[in-house]
């Protein structure tokens, strides 16, 4: 198992997408209610971001999904 400081929390890019769609966000609109940036929600969904912990839950709360079902830990 790889050290916690080597871990990365990404998004599955399908899954939270498509949550988000679902939940009738654009992507701005996530941004606003999670308080990250547009931008930052655009690289986090094409998982060219990792995420930490409570952002992570913050995101998948907000998409009314679980932890696991919309981001892996690389």
């Amino acid at each position: 198992m790889k050290e916690s400081r080597d871990m990365r929390i990404k998004a599955k890019t399908d899954s939270f997408m498509r949550a988000r769609i679902i939940k009738g966000y654009s992507q701005r609109e996530l941004a606003k209610h999670s308080g990250l940036s547009h931008s930052y929600i655009s690289l986090l969904e094409r998982s060219l971001k990792s995420v930490g912990p409570a952002t992570a839950k913050k995101l998948s709360d907000l998409l009314g999904k679980d932890l696991e079902d919309v981001f892996r830990i690389d």
